[in-house]
């Protein structure tokens, strides 16, 4: 293409990406418009309003994210017609609705990231935007159907050498405009259950999880924004990396959550050590949860006395064990079973008091006499502090959180549990992240806190007498009011009726909602990192989505927890035997292959059956190491730090705990920067059973520069190392 040919489709091109843009600020005033209007009105329910609004602040958000990078880029069929791709679709109303922009995750879009020269998926061109803000900069194209023939370039590499060369900034960025074939194959996959993506660093395993998101939402909207779509990460940082991805494709119904967070109200980060963390995530721990709660279920050593108004009754442990067995084969939760335990207690107990007090003069032929004795007895029952203080003794009510602290803090109850010795927490409960499956679990073995005594069913009654009363007022004074508040009053046909509309209506968003509510369920679920949770992490998430339908992350050979997955056959087959799809990725967009080479010698060490993912560039800069001094060290990583703060980018140094201005490995994975720091790698080898992946996951966090520092020896596998210091210049620090 000669150069004025280019620049006249330059400004052609420019002149239709401005169309898009007016259409894109026209249609978002008209929404803006509606939805104003609707927060004025008055027609229609106020929940009919509440969620049109809803529905129309969800419609300018999306259009609000379009703005960044609205079209990406143009497809040739064979057959002349032209397609432009891009964030959202926009249609024209006035030519039957014909499509101006084609959805990224539109069927017809699929070529433009699957296409190529030699499977050309019946197009003859692709032609890729570089736009800044609504300007288009410059574009690139690519013949398909004859290999090796294109007119500036090849499909994805400008764009995406661009992309991960770019410096980073504070959080992950979409990567829609340059998915590549293998992520695509992932993101578009038609399976609604466990999809496990598994990929070594760098091979946007991440991103492509929450474009598949973003693709399941435009699918199965309807199936799944009602209920939303629950992304589970390793920690807080990471959480904030990711968390304008979706937003970013408009996509905003989300709820972002470490494995600390599963439980509404606890925000836990701190972690057991790996023997405690894995008795804990074993499932072996449902049987000592099961015999800790048994445990509680008690019978009285001795016969406990009840002195009522004419008879004195006894708890004996012949009763207490009859009650105790009935209690338990109802199968209900143990605070619900309660109610047939005290049942089977007060039935056993007025039998013999009615049988004590009547003797004589009451046979079960008198039955209104028999059971107005009854009647009385089991008032007094009730209204008795040493019936209700044996009750609490024999079957207590409990909750998660009393349960096991009480269980952690006490040898013999651990002891009678069955459980492991090194649960023992003698200084006392703070809750680790080991312990939020636990009590999660045990909301639902020991049910609700309060006895199932009805108490909810007569508020409501209760609410419905206060609406009869209200609706009796208003109907007495209709000849009073004017003729709107007598239709009113006229319409109200029960006083439930009337109660509800007495009830507040919940306001918040759906990720609100969701957030607080533990026994919420997601329709869909992103669990990234996914190799470090325990058996009993997935097993809260299972609880969590019923419909098993995952997005499930991570790379087997980066597990650092011991309570961890070794397969993902063991964790899936439990669930949904047969029914999960395996996918790999094996193309490194992030480290370069300078970087790759050194970290793949770390990993053919600890896991030499697994495949480094192969590098897609070079950065030019080799990285290096430094043996420093126990008092050197700390001059050396503030030079570092210096160096790099005038530099664009990001940096990071990672290092054992007491390494002054240094994160733990575990803190930065899933992360990215352009430099880092690894300091002390012997001492993060030898900081755990699973040290060497620690170490891994630490060298392959940079996108451009790595350097080393180390007092001891360097691992054997780090030996390749160049010794030659930092590539910068040293000067005093200050």
């Amino acid at each position: 293409m000669s150069a004025q040919r280019y620049e006249d489709e330059l400004r052609s091109e420019q002149g239709y990406v401005s169309a898009l843009y007016a259409r894109l600020d026209g249609e978002r005033a008209r929404a803006k418009e509606k939805y104003s209007a609707t927060l004025r009105g008055h027609d229609g329910t106020a929940m009919d309003r509440d969620f049109e609004a809803r529905a129309l602040a969800e419609a300018v958000k999306r259009l609000d994210v379009a703005d960044n990078g609205l079209c990406f880029g143009r497809l040739d069929s064979l057959t002349g017609e032209h397609s432009y791709i891009g964030r959202i679709g926009l249609f024209d109303e006035e030519r039957d609705y014909e499509p101006l922009l084609l959805d990224w995750r539109a069927p017809a879009a699929r070529p433009f990231y699957v296409a190529t020269s030699a499977r050309p998926e019946n197009m003859r061109r692709r032609r890729q935007f570089h736009c800044h803000g609504r300007d288009l900069l410059d574009f690139t194209d690519e013949v398909l159907g004859r290999p090796g023939d294109s007119e500036r370039g090849s499909h994805g590499d400008a764009a995406l050498l661009a992309a991960v060369d770019a410096p980073r900034g504070d959080g992950m960025r979409d990567i829609v405009a340059t998915i590549q074939a293998e992520q695509d194959e992932i993101i578009r996959l038609d399976h609604p259950g466990v999809v496990v993506i598994e990929g070594g660093p760098g091979t946007g395993k991440t991103v492509v999880a929450l474009h598949r998101v973003a693709y399941l939402l435009y699918t199965w909207r309807e199936r799944i924004e009602r209920h939303g779509v629950l992304v589970v990460g390793p920690n807080s940082a990471f959480l904030n990396h990711i968390g304008r991805v979706l937003p970013s494709l408009g996509e905003s119904d989300v709820v972002f959550m470490t494995t600390g967070d599963l439980v509404p109200g606890l925000r836990i980060t701190a972690e057991d050590t790996p023997a405690v963390a894995q008795a804990k995530g074993s499932l072996k721990i449902l049987d000592v949860l099961a015999a800790a709660i048994a445990d509680l279920q008690r019978l009285p050593e001795q016969p406990l006395l009840i002195d009522l108004a004419d008879v004195t009754v006894r708890i004996d442990a012949e009763i207490a064990e009859w009650a105790r067995d009935e209690a338990r084969t109802s199968r209900r939760p143990h605070n619900e079973a309660r109610a047939v335990f005290r049942d089977v207690l007060t039935w056993a107990l007025t039998e013999r008091a009615i049988g004590r007090i009547g003797r004589g003069w009451l046979t079960r032929a008198d039955r209104e006499a028999w059971e107005q004795l009854r009647s009385d007895l089991l008032d007094e029952l009730a209204n008795d502090d040493r019936f209700t203080a044996a009750l609490d003794g024999l079957w207590p009510i409990l909750t998660p959180e009393r349960l096991l602290a009480q269980l952690f803090t006490s040898p013999e109850r651990l002891h009678a549990a069955g459980a492991d010795r090194s649960l023992f927490r003698p200084d006392g409960i703070a809750w680790t992240v080991s312990d939020v499956p636990l009590l999660d679990e045990l909301v639902d073995l020991l049910g609700g806190d309060r006895p199932a005594d009805g108490t909810r069913e007569r508020e409501r009654k209760d609410e419905a007498v206060y609406a009869a009363g209200v609706l009796d007022l208003m109907v007495g004074r209709e000849d009073h009011m004017d003729d709107d508040d007598h239709l009113f009053a006229q319409d109200l046909l029960y006083a439930e009726d009337l109660a509800e509309r007495f009830g507040e209506h919940d306001t918040r968003t759906l990720v609100e909602r969701a957030a607080a509510d533990r026994d919420w369920t997601y329709r869909h679920v992103v669990v990234d990192e996914a190799q470090e949770l325990s058996e009993m992490e997935w097993r809260v998430l299972m609880r969590r989505c019923p419909s098993r339908s995952f997005t499930v992350v991570g790379d087997l050979a980066q597990r650092r927890s011991v309570a961890g997955a070794t397969s993902w056959s063991a964790v899936f087959e439990r669930y949904v035997p047969g029914r999960w799809a395996y996918r790999s990725l094996t193309v490194n967009y992030r480290t370069p292959a300078e970087i790759m080479t050194v970290a793949a010698a770390l990993l053919r060490e600890f896991a030499p059956d697994a495949a480094p993912p192969e590098s897609v560039r070079a950065c030019g800069v080799l990285p290096w190491s430094e043996r420093v001094t126990e008092d050197e060290l700390p001059r050396a990583v503030e030079h570092f730090v210096r160096d790099e703060a005038g530099r664009e980018g990001t940096s990071v140094v990672i290092g054992p705990p007491d390494v002054p201005g240094a994160v733990a490995p575990s803190e930065t994975k899933g992360l990215e920067y352009d430099a880092v720091l690894v300091v002390e790698p012997e001492r993060i080898i030898a900081g755990g059973p699973r040290g060497a992946a620690d170490l891994y996951v630490a060298l392959t966090r940079a996108t451009q520069r790595l350097g080393v520092l180390h007092r001891g020896p360097l691992p054997q596998s780090l030996i390749g190392l160049a010794e030659v210091g930092p590539p910068l210049a040293r000067g005093p620090v200050g």
